[in-house]
């Protein structure tokens, strides 16, 4: 039985890779060539009605689906050792599958259906892949996650009905021609509240980390390339209706603090899977905010290149929590380098990717979304926040470095760590070598023209600045002997504050089922426990044994009440005979 499942997770691997490799040779032909189809199938003809089912492949759905594909394919061989303790292995697979192809549904959807349809199956098995430890924190992280997924499927069903006046529900033939239009002004706009549920953008940003509570695998892909990724590629493919409208200034604002909130949260987290979570938030935000400024080829670079390292990410931070036994404390970690040379190699090199160290896949990306905003008509506000977030990225990134990697090991002398997992090496080592090469390759293949970007040298310089002063800042913040009082301490309500989301998860949990539920407690105080039970149900039960008592009283034997119930009967029954007569 083993064996099987082996072979099942290898045969999903070998499909699933194989497809990845095809799809991406596709995308670079589309690409030289620039080529669209769109394509229609009809599935059924009834009298003058057809249902049409419409794929929509250009080099934009095929290169995304590459990724997704591979990222899945290496997830999925990685949980084949990662998840070798779960009976339910196959069960897992099947979810995993079912999640790719939802994804799937919704890359290649040029219709809002056939989007809903892709859409509603990423929420629901994300629900169930989120519940799958089966605890109280899973049930509790899973319903989170649904009911905060739920406002944006709403959204997108108003979003279907509004688009019921155009009689067609293929969005992209009307986007250049209706632009202007105010119906389609108001799809936008729906669009965006969807997607910004979807890639949990403030206020619905409590869910992201709470989805922490799935299998890292899940976490690796669905911060990787899926789920998170959903409402960026949507906006992507809307991304006409944001320029030059508020919306999209709006959507500017809400991202970049977004990307300042996750970033200055990071840096006071110590759960491991919940700094990676706050980093891919981070990130989220990034891609969201060059979005809305109208460079939609520059956020799908940057979503490519970032579902690269954060799945290696992930994957390293899984294979250090398996060794340590699932303990993904930061402070219980330390000199891991000494114990997984190879794995800690790995995650180095997805935490410099992460930060943009020159040349690697994160670099090539986040520099030149950079020194777009740089060249940009953009107020103080937003360019503050660009570069703060980006200081704050390579700030949590040396304190996890710091406290992970070096110092002393801070749990069981007896835990047995080392890196003899090669079925996850493997994994492991197929992703640094794509996060090392992968933003270079995007670079040449994406952009065939180098655009001009004339900066003075202080701006020019100013990315790589912020990224050496956020990487001191994390390392003096992190260091206890530099840094030997806790001055955190001083400032406990700020600590607490940022620490804590702004208090995003008390507000999106407390917050909106506190006042509903005191109403609910009052009226069933005052209507089931109050007045209505007492003139109602309560009432009836004491009036009718009252009377059963009154009943029981009468038929106790006793001979006086006979002869008087007899005497009275025999009066009524005489008085009835003469009022006959």
């Amino acid at each position: 039985m083993v064996n099987y499942l082996i072979n099942y997770c290898k045969i999903s691997f070998y499909f699933l890779i194989c497809i990845s490799f095809s799809l991406f040779c596709l995308s670079i032909k589309f690409i030289l060539k620039d080529l669209v189809y769109f394509i229609e199938w009809e599935i059924l003809t009834m009298q003058s009605m057809s249902i049409v089912m419409t794929f929509l492949f250009d080099w934009m759905s095929l290169m995304f689906m590459s990724f997704v594909l591979l990222i899945s394919s290496l997830v999925i061989f990685y949980s084949n050792q990662y998840m070798e303790e779960d009976y339910n292995i196959n069960r897992f697979i099947l979810l995993v599958l079912m999640f790719v192809m939802s994804m799937m549904m919704l890359i290649i959807s040029p219709n809002l259906i056939s989007i809903l349809l892709g859409w509603d199956g990423l929420g629901l098995v994300s629900y169930c892949l989120v519940i799958y430890f089966q605890n109280v924190k899973s049930y509790n992280a899973g319903m989170l996650t649904a009911l905060s997924n739920r406002i944006g499927d709403v959204a997108l069903l108003l979003t279907i009905a509004w688009m019921l006046n155009y009689g067609s529900w293929n969005y992209i033939f009307y986007l250049d021609l209706m632009s202007k239009n105010m119906e389609m002004m108001i799809i936008g706009g729906l669009v965006m509240l969807a997607a910004m549920t979807k890639s949990a953008q403030i206020p619905f940003s409590s869910w992201l980390p709470a989805a922490m509570a799935a299998p890292t695998p899940v976490s690796a892909l669905v911060h990787s390339s899926t789920l998170v990724t959903a409402g960026v590629y949507l906006l992507i493919r809307f991304n006409i209706l944001l320029v030059n409208w508020w919306m999209g200034q709006f959507l500017l604002l809400v991202s970049g603090l977004t990307m300042f909130m996750a970033g200055l949260g990071a840096n006071f987290e110590f759960d491991l899977k919940k700094i990676i979570a706050l980093s891919t938030l981070s990130q989220l935000g990034l891609m969201m905010s060059i979005l809305s400024m109208g460079y939609y080829n520059l956020a799908f670079f940057h979503l490519l290149t970032h579902a690269l390292f954060k799945a290696l990410l992930f994957m390293c931070a899984g294979s250090i929590i398996h060794n340590m036994k699932n303990s993904q404390d930061i402070r219980m970690m330390g000199s891991l380098s000494m114990s997984m040379p190879l794995t800690c190699s790995c995650f180095n090199v997805a935490n410099l990717a992460l930060c943009g160290m020159p040349f690697l896949a994160g670099f090539y990306s986040k520099d030149l979304i950079l020194e777009m905003v740089s060249l940009s008509y953009l107020n103080s506000f937003s360019f503050f926040l660009f570069f703060f977030s980006t200081g704050l990225t390579v700030c949590y990134s040396f304190r996890l470095v710091y406290y992970s990697m070096t110092g002393d090991f801070n749990s069981s002398v007896l835990h047995p760590l080392n890196d003899k997992g090669w079925t996850m090496i493997f994994s492991i080592f197929f992703l640094m070598i794509m996060a090392i090469i992968g933003g270079s390759m995007l670079s040449w293949l994406m952009f065939f023209n180098p655009a001009m970007i004339c900066l003075p040298l202080i701006l020019k310089m100013l990315t790589l600045l912020v990224c050496i002063l956020g990487g001191v800042m994390g390392y003096i913040l992190s260091n206890v002997k530099l840094f030997f009082m806790n001055k955190s301490l001083y400032y406990y309500n700020f600590v607490c504050f940022v620490g804590s989301m702004w208090f995003m998860p008390i507000i999106s949990t407390i917050g909106v089922i506190n006042y509903p539920l005191k109403l609910g407690l009052y009226s069933y105080k005052s209507f089931d426990q109050g007045w209505s039970e007492f003139f109602g149900a309560q009432m009836l039960y004491f009036k009718l044994k009252s009377y059963s008592l009154y009943l029981q009283e009468f038929q106790n034997n006793n001979l006086k009440i006979y002869m008087l119930s007899y005497m009275l009967w025999f009066i009524v029954l005489l008085m009835l005979i003469m009022l006959i007569n």
